[in-house]
C-alpha cells in the first residue's frame, strides 16, 4: 500500500493505486494484443522481400489485432498524463513502469506463452521492492 506521505494532500491511497493500476493494465493490454499482432502477420523481412514495403505496411495496416494494441497504448498514454496530474512523478512513473513490467511478464506467459525465466521473474521483483521503497 501507499503511505500517505508520498501523495499529494487529499489524495486517497486507493485513489493513487487505481490511477497507476489503470497505466498499468492498459498499457500491458495494449503491449500483448500488439506483440500477438506481430507474431500473427510474420516475419516482416520476408513479407518486404516477396510483396516490397507497401507490402510489408499493408499486412500491419490490415491487422486488427494491430489497432487495438495501438488504441489501448494510447489509453495507457493518456492514464499516465492523468496520473502525472494527479501525483508525483517520483512516485507515478516508477510504480506505473514497475507494476507494468510485473503484468507483462503474467500477461507474455498466459497469453502469449513465452518463456519467462527465472531471472526475469527476480528483476520483476526487485523493482517492485525498490517502488515499494520510493513510496516509504
Amino acid at each position: 500500500m501507499i503511505v500517505p506521505a508520498a501523495l499529494p494532500v487529499g489524495m486517497s491511497p486507493w485513489a493513487a493505486a487505481g490511477m497507476i493500476g489503470t497505466v498499468a493494465i492498459t498499457s500491458t493490454i495494449g503491449e500483448v494484443m500488439t506483440a500477438a499482432a506481430m507474431k500473427s502477420i510474420g516475419d516482416l523481412d520476408e513479407i518486404r522481400a516477396v510483396s516490397g514495403l507497401k507490402g510489408a505496411i499493408r499486412a500491419v495496416l490490415t491487422c486488427p489485432l494491430f489497432f487495438g494494441g495501438v488504441s489501448f497504448l494510447a489509453l495507457a498514454f493518456f492514464a499516465l498524463l492523468f496520473a502525472l496530474n494527479h501525483l508525483n512523478l517520483s512516485l507515478a512513473a516508477p510504480a506505473s513502469a514497475s507494476l507494468t513490467l510485473v503484468t507483462n511478464a503474467i500477461a507474455a506467459k498466459l497469453f502469449l506463452k513465452e518463456n519467462v525465466d527465472r531471472r526475469r521473474w527476480t528483476a520483476a521483483v526487485l523493482v517492485c521492492v525498490g517502488v515499494y521503497l520510493l513510496a516509504h
